[in-house]
């Protein structure tokens, strides 16, 4: 399986620290080693970074670990492969245009028997995953239900996806991080966990590797960050696990409570 990794915050925030101990997953502490990608959001625009090659090993992972690139909405991702070769392609966060924003997915598991539940003809897969083909379906049903403009409040929308993520879940497992540039979503099938950090701040330390952060030296009193990961980064810090079924969503860092 894949390991997933995100964030929401209500200031531009860098991810190096929880990056940094994704990244250790991929081939030291984890078998995660098929490829790595990871997208940053800016206003509206976003950057993506992808490597098909083990992030504990990657340059470009590694300049991900040294230059603090700051953002709102991150989304990464850490592949084992199952379905696909190793390849860019392949190689998740995926992106998509909708309603003029780009949106970004990323997903943990396998699916089975989906081929024929997944027909789409606007949304197209460039690899051969069903993980991307999960996503260009999502994004088919949510222009089918709700048309060619973008609704004024979002959260009918996420609350739709979760419908159709609790449909897909049936195909096998299927933990996913969605993004729509200012919202941030995460729907769990069997691992996913997040953390709210806020004032006041104290030190957390990675699992997988020997870094320590006191995040009352690195922020404000007004700062509020929301980390999403498979499982957990920290050993002395208390992460929500979710359940089976559950799902989140986020913005500026908030938890935004379903309707």
């Amino acid at each position: 399986m894949c390991e997933l990794l995100a964030m929401s915050a209500n200031v531009p925030t860098d991810i190096v620290f929880s990056f940094t101990g994704l990244a250790q997953r991929g081939g030291v502490t984890g078998p995660h080693v098929d490829g790595w990608g990871i997208t940053f959001y800016e206003g509206k625009g976003s950057r993506t970074f992808k490597d098909a090659c083990p992030s504990s090993e990657s340059h470009i992972a590694k300049m991900i670990q040294s230059y603090p690139i700051k953002s709102e909405v991150v989304v990464s991702h850490i592949r084992q492969a199952n379905r696909g070769c190793v390849s860019l392609e392949n190689t998740h966060p995926f992106t998509r245009e909708l309603w003029g924003r780009y949106w970004t997915y990323a997903h943990n598991g396998q699916l089975s028997d989906y081929e024929e539940k997944f027909v789409v003809s606007r949304f197209q897969p460039v690899g051969v995953t069903d993980s991307e083909l999960a996503f260009c379906w999502i994004l088919e049903k949510v222009v089918q239900k709700f048309g060619e403009q973008e609704p004024e409040d979002a959260r009918p929308v996420f609350q739709y996806i979760a419908s159709l993520a609790d449909e897909i879940r049936g195909l096998g497992v299927f933990n996913m991080i969605l993004s729509d540039g200012e919202h941030l979503m995460s729907y769990c099938s069997n691992n996913l966990c997040y953390i709210t950090r806020k004032a006041p701040f104290g030190q957390a330390t990675l699992i997988d590797t020997d870094v320590v952060i006191d995040f009352d030296k690195e922020t404000t009193p007004n700062d509020i960050v929301t980390v999403i990961a498979t499982r957990p980064l920290t050993n002395n810090e208390e992460w929500h696990i979710l359940a089976a079924g559950d799902w989140e969503l986020f913005r500026k860092g908030v938890r935004i409570p379903p309707q």
